[in-house]
């Protein structure tokens, strides 16, 4: 009985001097999540990720539901992004090998049977862009541009030297420097509601201009990028790929639930299967709400006053496998005035094996998110028609897609809530768009913070 006794404690003992040990805990393999990975690991230092779901990517991901490709919404590529493309060459990966560009862009008037067609790509594209500021005059008048111009001067260089633009909403800045009401239809509600879910009159005049402010010194870059495949095979993959190929450690399907502690300090996490992991530093990289309920248990820490207090908003999508393309080309379009702030045809693009595949940005999230494909189809097959599309009869499957509160709110009063990634608490650290950084809610966004978040690891 004692050799079987001794035999068990000598075993164990063995097993937990093999026990893997980390440096970083990373919780969250989205964008935030492996950029922080990457940096690290080629630092030399050892990480593990971890992530809930059973692939990369987090808001920027792609998988399959029923032997169906679904993506976690409609995503563009933004041609001024600096960040993101020098990760992706690190990795091996090229921009022309991971977007296919448009020049332009299409608005489809409601009810009018007209489109307004806006050039993107001042440099790649300049007659379509000249032509959509000069062009277009059945649609809106020499009047409406004009009222564009005080409002766009004024706002970037509010933008660039005060951050009271965070107290208006993108409406009443625009009302201040009486922008028509045609001029904030056709473009300011695409630039706002058809890009972040939120209509002009709740989105932040500060995020509306700082989302645009980038592309002024980079301007001969600007242009749209549409994915050619799915987000984690061609974008998320290869940086996981680098990542262990340095050392790094993945493990999938493991949803983390708290913060384990220790005097006052994080000394790892805990996940939902019971597993405990250790290491001197753990970075929550994880959407706002979830981050906010990992760290429940520092909900009273002054250090995280501004992460509880940032509001969350959602983004619902509609993506529908048809029997042939819904419009004659796969580029960003929109659709003021309705539910569809945003749609494109992806057959020639992102999902080539499909016939015909349209992917819709629904407005109204936060009550869309709640709703089946039942109700929502009928309304959506009305808009479509009435911007002149019409896809009945056409329609294969349909697959709703809804992140409730996943984002961090972009109304106005929201900027000066973002929380820095050092988070004051000793073996913490924070990365998600939702983060300081210079940029917001976007895929440069969390590369950005997840850079920063690395940078936080090495000071603590």
């Amino acid at each position: 009985m004692l050799k079987r006794i001794f035999y068990l404690f000598f075993r164990e003992g063995i097993a937990a001097m093999k026990e893997e040990k980390y440096d970083v805990i990373i919780v969250g393999a989205g964008l935030s999540g492996l950029s922080c990975a990457y940096e690290l690991a080629a630092r030399g230092t050892k990480v593990l990720v971890l992530e809930a779901h059973s692939y990369a990517g987090g808001r920027t991901s792609s998988f399959q539901d029923r032997g169906v490709p679904v993506e976690s919404g409609l995503h563009r590529y933004i041609g001024y992004y600096s960040a993101l493309p020098k990760l992706m060459k690190k990795c091996g990966v090229q921009l022309k090998e991971m977007v296919t560009w448009e020049e332009k862009a299409d608005i489809l008037i409601r009810g009018e049977h007209k489109k307004l067609v806006l050039g993107v790509a001042p440099v790649f594209g300049p007659k379509k862009m000249i032509r959509g500021i000069l062009g277009n005059r059945d649609c809106w008048s020499a009047r409406d541009k004009l009222s564009l111009v005080p409002f766009f001067l004024c706002g970037f260089m509010s933008y660039l030297f005060s951050k009271r633009l965070d107290r208006y909403s993108v409406t009443e800045y625009a009302n201040r420097y009486h922008v028509t009401e045609r001029a904030k239809r056709l473009i300011l509600e695409p630039l706002s509601s058809g890009i972040f879910f939120l209509p002009p009159e709740n989105y932040s005049a500060y995020a509306f201009f700082g989302l645009f402010a980038p592309a002024i010194p980079r301007f001969y870059k600007m242009r749209i990028g549409a994915f050619k495949g799915g987000m984690t095979e061609i974008m998320c993959k290869p940086v996981q790929q680098a990542i262990q190929d340095m050392g790094g450690t993945f493990c999938f399907s493991e949803k983390v639930e708290t913060v384990l502690l220790k005097n006052g300090s994080v000394a790892g996490v805990k996940t939902g299967k019971g597993k405990e992991y250790y290491a001197a530093k753990t970075v929550i990289a994880a959407t706002l709400p979830a981050a906010q309920k990992i760290l429940k248990p520092l909900q009273d820490r002054k250090e995280l006053k501004k992460l509880f207090a940032l509001p969350t908003m959602s983004a619902c999508s509609l993506q529908l496998e048809l029997e042939c393309p819904a419009l004659p080309k796969d580029i960003t379009t929109f659709g003021p005035g309705t539910d569809l702030v945003s749609f494109a045809e992806q057959s020639r693009s992102t999902f080539p094996k499909s016939k015909g595949r349209l992917s819709i940005i629904l407005g109204n999230p936060r009550e869309n998110a709640k709703k089946d494909t039942r109700q929502l189809l009928p309304v959506v097959l009305k808009e479509l028609q009435e911007l002149g599309v019409n896809i009945k009869g056409h329609i294969k499957a349909v697959r709703k897609v809804a992140e409730d509160n996943d984002f961090y709110s972009l109304e106005k009063g929201s900027q000066s809530l973002r929380p820095p990634q050092k988070t004051g608490i000793a073996g913490l650290v924070l990365a998600g768009d939702y983060t300081l950084t210079s940029s917001f809610a976007t895929m440069e966004g969390a590369v950005l913070s997840g850079k920063k978040a690395a940078k936080a690891c090495k000071k603590h």
